[in-house]
């Protein structure tokens, strides 16, 4: 599909026509000087459109900065969605109007192909609780919507995905560190394929030393400037006249930074010192919420071009398994064509890569995607719902050490899982606070140790488990099992379940979804409707169709047996009004 796609900033537009099958740049440009002498957005927008209509474009994709609460993925662009990302214009004013106003141009001079909204925040709308919440009154926050948003999602996405690529392994199996490094930066935990942590927040001034904007500092510094040099002077403070500009009081330029700091300005290596601290500061913290890291990429213009910037950050991160090697590291160039460099030693346990980003790509893809109707749900037979209460899976060598060598199973019933049964031997497991006994083992024996329990369980027994999909253990809590014959540590192997759906190829098809997609499932009819987002479909032949929650979930829905749910082609949308997430089914 040839996609046009359009960036607007509160001065200029960026544009190009993709291919996005292929990734080929058909034409690209930028508008400058909008705002100078009454030249608006939409003079801008119809100068490209005569260069771009003709490629033909099929579809147009828009970046959209906050998409807030609202959108999880990309949307094709209604009233509705408009409405929404208007309601977050207070969240990010310098960048919300100006992308509202690209779009309304936009429609207007193509107004016969579907126009896509792609946000910077959509990829990290997958974070945990711990890592989207502030510390501060929670009825308050919620009033006010004041969260952990993150941005350059796109960015992020992408680099993470072509990392995959290179090391030949699904980004759903991976740990991936990537930092977006320019004149705006951030750092994001990319944790089997989800962002489950990043460094910019509610807005873009959040994290990083910046080119211009401070990054982390005490909110007692914010307070202070707005007392003293009243709010609007402290906001342009904060984001005009710090970071890199700041500390170095010379310019926010890295490369005229290094030639400064190279003649003695102490200015310039004061800004170049602190700037690599922080982004080394944010990988060490991050390969600890992971439980570990298997690469650690580094793109944008700062990341893809400054040798010696990478060298001041990679250093002394030996002990996490990340060895540079430093000619790799001067002679690393990348582009969209060649995209991807390995700087990290032979042998490191953790792979260093540099790879060139390429947003309007990502856009591009997203853009076919949703515009093509590859994200409609067809309206099919309801899915029956399984509670999963607590259990656990043992090997061969775990099942011996608990009940002796050579103990098989014994069955106890089968499960709606072909091949899988639960057992009549039960074991304790047991936390640094609690203990619960009685926890059911399920056949049959698996090639590791997994135990699944919910928040409540997480939280009598003290422990601090992960949100993972089934099998994916690497990293999480440990755990200790107690059984007839002996005890048992895991060092790992200690998760709670993310809820997720059983398809064959067949029922795949049938509801239009793919192995390791999300969906929405909807439960009506009960006591207590409930949406349920952020569901994933597993799809293997040997399933049965079926959806699998935990206790928690089903008691937050009021769910009995033989529950029942629908996949829905659904958006959370925030009204204008009352900025209230709602939920708009579209099938």
């Amino acid at each position: 599909m040839k996609v046009l796609v359009i960036n607007c900033g509160s001065s200029s537009v960026k544009w190009q026509v993709v291919e996005s099958d292929s990734g080929k740049r058909l034409a690209e440009g930028k508008a400058e000087r909008i705002g100078s002498d009454g030249r608006t957005h939409e003079d801008a927008l119809k100068e490209i459109l005569e260069e771009a209509k003709t490629h033909a474009p099929e579809a147009v994709g828009h970046r959209v900065v906050h998409g807030g609460e609202a959108f999880h993925a990309a949307s094709v662009i209604d009233d509705e969605v408009l409405g929404a990302i208007e309601a977050c214009v207070p969240l990010a004013p310098l960048h919300n109007p100006v992308n509202l106003a690209g779009i309304h141009a936009a429609r207007a001079l193509l107004p016969d192909v579907p126009h896509v909204a792609v946000f910077d925040t959509a990829f990290h709308s997958r974070m945990p609780r711990r890592s989207r919440m502030y510390a501060i009154d929670t009825e308050l926050a919620k009033e006010k919507g004041i969260r952990r948003f993150g941005f350059h999602g796109t960015s992020h996405k992408f680099v993470a995905g072509l990392a995959a690529d290179y090391l030949k392994t699904p980004v759903q199996d991976l740990r991936i560190i990537t930092l977006h490094l320019g004149n705006g930066a951030s750092a994001c935990a990319v944790e089997l394929g989800s962002s489950s942590e990043t460094s910019m927040g509610m807005t873009p001034l959040e994290g990083l030393v910046m080119g211009t904007r401070s990054g982390d500092v005490d909110p007692g510094v914010v307070l202070k400037l707005a007392r003293e040099l009243g709010i609007d002077e402290a906001e342009r403070v904060l984001n005009r006249e710090s970071g890199l500009k700041g500390l170095s009081g010379i310019g926010n330029d890295l490369r005229d930074l290094q030639a400064k700091a190279e003649e003695g300005h102490d200015g310039a290596r004061l800004a170049l010192t602190v700037f690599a601290h922080q982004v080394r500061k944010y990988i060490g913290a991050y390969a600890a919420v992971m439980g570990g890291v298997d690469a650690v990429v580094l793109t944008g213009g700062i990341g893809e071009n400054s040798a010696p910037m990478r060298r001041r950050i990679l250093q002394r991160l030996e002990f996490l398994g990340v060895r540079m090697d430093e000619d790799a590291n001067q002679g690393a160039k990348v582009t969209d064509d060649d995209p991807v460099r390995d700087i990290s030693e032979p042998g490191a346990r953790v792979k260093t890569l540099v790879i060139a980003t390429n947003e309007e790509l990502e856009i591009a893809r997203q853009t076919q995607e949703i515009a093509s109707g590859a994200k409609k749900i067809a309206q099919k037979k309801p899915i029956p719902i399984a509670v999963s209460a607590r259990h656990i899976h043992l090997t061969r060598e775990a099942l011996d050490a608990l009940y002796g060598e050579g103990y098989e199973l014994t069955p106890y019933k089968p499960l709606s899982q072909p091949g899988q049964f639960a057992c009549e031997e039960k074991l304790t497991i047991i936390g640094p606070r609690n203990k619960i006994e009685g926890v059911r083992i399920l056949g049959p024996l698996r090639p590791g140790c997994q135990v699944e329990i919910s928040r409540t369980d997480e939280f009598f027994l003290g422990v601090d488990a992960p949100v993972r999909h089934s099998g994916k253990t690497k990293g999480s809590a440990p755990i200790t099992l107690e059984g007839p014959k002996g005890t048992l540590k895991l060092e790992e192997g200690l998760i709670c379940a993310w809820r997720h759906i059983h398809m064959t190829p067949a029922d795949a098809e049938a509801y239009g979804v793919k192995d390791k997609e999300y969906v929405e499932v909807a439960v009506k009819g009960g006591p207590r409707d409930l949406i349920f987002g952020d569901v994933l479909v597993r799809v293997k032949d040997s399933y049965a169709l079926e959806m699998h929650i935990d206790t928690d979930e089903a008691n937050a829905a009021e769910l009995g047996r033989m529950s029942e749910g629908d996949i829905v082609d659904a958006e959370v949308y925030v009204t204008p009004n009352d900025a209230e997430a709602v939920i708009r089914e579209k099938s």
